[in-house]
């Protein structure tokens, strides 16, 4: 699966999952502390942000698994087995 793919696939989950419940109330604190609620769009627009942010670090951290482990090197040099003697 190419990078574009786990794009999509990570973002149709997490679209779904936005669709499947209710989200919080919206609340924030303004600058002279009060605290307001349903900021509109810019609850939405911080809410994309981060879920971009989520996105683009789930599909590299996918990529990072998925992405065949590096050939082990040893520190030393193997030694040959020494023939038993009979």
């Amino acid at each position: 699966m190419d990078k574009e793919q786990l794009a999509k696939l990570v973002a149709d989950k997490i679209d779904a999952a936005m669709k499947s419940g209710e989200h919080p109330k919206k609340f924030f604190i303004t600058a002279n502390g009060r605290g307001v609620t349903d900021g509109g769009d810019l609850y939405n627009a911080v809410l994309a942000d981060v879920l971009n942010v989520v996105k683009v670090a789930l599909v590299d951290i996918f990529q990072e698994l998925a992405a065949p482990a590096p050939a082990k090197t040893a520190d030393k040099p193997e030694k040959p087995a020494k023939a038993s003697k009979k």
